[in-house]
């Protein structure tokens, strides 16, 4: 698959090689493109690239000696038992010393897991060695609670010597829609599944239908996916029964804590752990009315699975292993053509709109500084209310409320007229965000009545996003 997006990326790591002296953690989830980002900032550049793999120390200092070895020509190095790091860091600092130089560690947790005392000899490195000799630093990972712990936090040796982090999240829905050949509501489906992790991407592209390469590489026993949520969880976690359970309570439509806990049958606070745990992996998040002043302290969170593929996996395969065993795949297939599209994919669309409406925000396509953009929903005296994307422009005393529909037919008027109905009928919105001027979209992925269209065109604050573009 060819290289998509990472432009804000590659514009810091770039700048970070300008300097005399950059040290960058690049950390993120497995499959997500870390050491495609990486192989495309090297190109053209002098690099020293290390992959580390589970191993022993002795292991490991060889191969990287056998780099070391390549990139500087000297086959003498190979030949050389070398017992200790910093002999092989001072080989590779007194290398073209005149020349900008790059050391990549890819998989730096490995190295930690074989020796715990390297995060402490690779500060010494950094500290006497490598920091003034014309070296760019790179340690990049996967096992997220490893980085965090090794190279950012503050007990870590490494404490302080970074001068940039990077956290890679799956690509966007614009970069993914932007550099492929498909239709929109093709691209939307396809989304809905793979929430932009490039690796798989590359399994569900769009040269055969989305259902075949569903069965073949996420339904079937051989499939590539039919297992990564083990693989993606036992890797940061070790033990994955009891969040497996967590997350398998979420995808039943608990997301208020205290149903999360009933379903499990324990305490709230027995949760805590385990939530916080996978809020930090990206596998589920709090989410919050957009209207809340303090969402870390709100009572009105909701919990979501955040990970598309980890939604679609818990909704479609887990709760039908035993048939998938048997390779029994038409119940599942059965079960997916049922509410796939009106349930699955319509919700990862309300995020997709999200996106959407910040990049048009960030084009100046719509006027309108974003401080936060999310959702609301509330009880509120008068009803209860729902509104799919609501963001709030402090900076200019604005808030756009906006539907999103993801319908065969164009929308109509009553959509808009319903949505204003909802904003002036919640006290709560009235109450927060009072003396604001209210602004509206729809998003639709079939496009808009003509009725619709005209009254858009009387009326500035109303805004029609047909697919990803303003009508």
């Amino acid at each position: 698959m060819k290289f998509i997006g990472r432009q804000r990326e590659l514009k810091s790591l770039e700048r970070e090689y300008q300097r005399d002296s950059s040290f960058v953690v690049i950390y993120g989830r497995r499959r997500v493109g870390k050491t495609t980002l990486i192989k495309e900032f090297i190109k053209g550049k002098t690099t020293f690239y290390y992959l580390a793999t589970e191993e022993i120390k002795s292991q490991s200092i060889k191969r990287f000696s056998g780099v070391v070895s390549r990139v500087t020509h000297n086959p003498m190095l190979e030949r050389v038992t070398f017992s200790d790091w910093l002999d092989l860091f001072r080989v590779i600092a007194d290398f073209q010393p005149g020349e900008k130089k790059v050391l990549v560690i890819d998989e730096f947790p490995y190295l930690v897991k074989a020796d715990s005392a390297f995060p402490s000899i690779l500060q010494s490195a950094w500290d006497e060695i490598l920091k003034d000799s014309n070296v760019m630093l790179i340690l990049c990972g996967s096992f997220i609670g490893m980085m965090q712990k090794y190279t950012l936090s503050y007990d870590s040796p490494l404490y302080g010597r970074r001068t940039a982090q990077i956290r890679l999240a799956p690509l966007s829905f614009s970069n993914v829609y932007d550099a492929q050949n498909l239709s929109f509501e093709r691209a939307v489906e396809q989304y809905s599944i793979t929430g932009g992790v490039p690796k798989y991407m590359e399994f569900l592209d769009g040269q055969d239908g989305l259902m075949e390469q569903v069965v073949s590489v996420i339904l079937s026993k051989d499939g590539f996916l039919y297992e990564e949520p083990y693989f993606l969880l036992k890797d940061e976690v070790g033990t994955s029964v009891s969040y497996f359970s967590v997350i398998r309570a979420i995808a039943e439509g608990n997301h208020k804590l205290g149903k999360i806990a009933s379903a499990l049958g324990t305490e709230t606070s027995a949760l805590t752990p385990y939530l916080s745990v996978l809020s930090d992996l990206g596998f589920v998040v709090k989410a919050t009315p957009v209207t809340e002043k303090n969402p870390a302290k709100s009572r009105k969170g909701l919990y979501f699975i955040s990970d598309n593929f980890m939604r679609f996996w818990f909704r479609y395969v887990y709760p039908f292993k035993g048939e998938l065993e048997l390779e029994n795949t038409q119940i599942v297939l059965d079960e997916i053509r049922k509410d796939f599209v009106q349930k699955f994919v319509a919700f990862a669309y309300e995020d997709i709109c999200k996106s959407i409406f910040a990049d048009l925000c960030r084009k100046g396509s719509i006027d309108f500084v974003p401080s936060r953009i999310g959702a609301y929903w509330l009880n509120d005296l008068n009803g209860d209310t729902e509104i799919d994307v609501m963001a709030i422009d402090h900076q200019n005393k604005r808030f756009f409320a906006g539907e999103c529909k993801y319908h065969n037919k164009p929308v109509d008027a009553p959509v808009y007229f319903t949505l204003c109905d909802k904003v002036q009928a919640s006290a709560e919105i009235q109450k927060t965000l009072k003396g604001y001027q209210p602004m509206f979209g729809i998003f639709s992925k079939s496009g808009f009545t003509q009725r619709l269209v005209d009254l858009s065109q009387d009326n500035p604050q109303l805004f029609l996003i047909d697919e990803d573009h303003l009508v």
